[in-house]
């Protein structure tokens, strides 16, 4: 496509993730949200996106990859708990800017103390018997990855994460279809497999595989220098792994891009489940609602339209080969 032609008449890459009974679509300045409710029927709003998340910031390589960092976060917690709302028939309850600030500070916390901080605390305590430092690394990159495979296994086994799942599937299923231009009708998503290259679960074990080079590169300094640049280097090692995750996803066609990410497809076994039609149906609403609000076209009477200025997937740009994780 011709670098030129307007941003408007771009392709747009669509993403999402999946929530509580429902699923989140990105659109170009708004996300949309589909939520099943108890008795059945689907409820569909959206709200505006902050301008940090759309701005130019968004386009420049690795900066880019930090603001999708962080929208992943903020978006997921806010659509995670605004669909948990709506699923229940609670939809005047909403986070507040503490609560949600407070949110993604135990996030943060946990994800990094769990993924990089016992790691690093637990291959320090064979220093004595281990002598190369990128062997340290190694083995330092081998136990954070064991232990991220072993938290999707554990919290898969959680009926309520299976359902998530299952929608986590229907998510991406549904954005197969809309990539392939077809009519968005649940026969139609059904023929797409539940794995994407642009997976957010892609993106995390990009990260840990990325992680291990970055930490190599800075050798094995003193412990609290360690621990500092477990916490300091995420956004760089976010940045980088946001880099291969949109290359891979615009040349998802090549042969060796396609071995390359073979893993990553594989993983997404673990955190997507094959959905039933009705999950497809509420996955097919928010795509439909997304682009229906891109588009400018009027929403159904069960939608709202409410600012946001801190809306994973999270996760699509305004770039023709510009994916996201999702």
């Amino acid at each position: 496509m011709d670098k030129g032609q307007p941003q408007a008449q771009r392709r747009f890459v669509y993403g999402g993730q999946a929530v509580i009974e429902g699923v989140m679509i990105r659109g170009r300045d708004h996300y949309s949200l589909a939520v099943r409710k108890l008795n059945g029927e689907i409820t569909t709003v959206s709200s505006r996106l902050s301008t940090l998340y759309t701005g130019r910031l968004r386009s420049i390589p690795l900066v880019r990859g930090v603001i999708v960092l962080l929208e992943t976060l903020i978006i997921g917690i806010q659509a995670l708990s605004r669909s948990a709302n709506i699923a229940l028939e609670e939809e005047g309850q909403e986070l507040s800017g503490w609560s949600m600030a407070i949110m993604l500070t135990i996030s943060l916390t946990l994800g990094i103390g769990l993924f990089f901080i016992a790691p690093l605390f637990a291959i320090r305590s064979l220093d004595s018997m281990i002598e190369s430092d990128a062997l340290s690394n190694l083995l330092e990159g081998i136990l954070r990855l064991a232990v991220f495979l072993a938290y999707i296994l554990l919290i898969g086994l959680l009926p309520d994460i299976k359902r998530v799942f299952a929608y986590h599937g229907a998510e991406h299923m549904t954005v197969h279809a809309q990539e392939h231009e077809l009519p968005l009708e649940v026969e139609n998503v059904r023929r797409f497999p539940t794995a994407h290259n642009r997976c957010g679960t892609a993106f995390l074990l990009v990260v840990m595989v990325v992680a291990i080079a970055v930490f190599t590169f800075i050798g094995r300094p003193s412990l609290p220098v360690s621990v500092a640049s477990r916490i300091v280097l995420v956004p760089v090692i976010a940045a980088i792994s946001y880099e291969i995750i949109r290359f891979s996803g615009a040349h998802a066609t090549n042969p060796l891009v396609k071995f390359i990410v073979y893993p990553s497809l594989a993983l997404q076994s673990l955190t997507t489940r094959k959905p039933d039609d009705a999950q497809i149906e509420v996955a097919i609403r928010a795509m439909e609602h997304a682009i229906a609000v891109d588009q400018g076209i009027e929403l159904p009477s069960d939608s709202q339209d409410a600012d946001s200025e801190g809306m994973e997937a999270s996760e699509s740009e305004a770039e023709e080969d510009e994916p996201a994780p999702s």
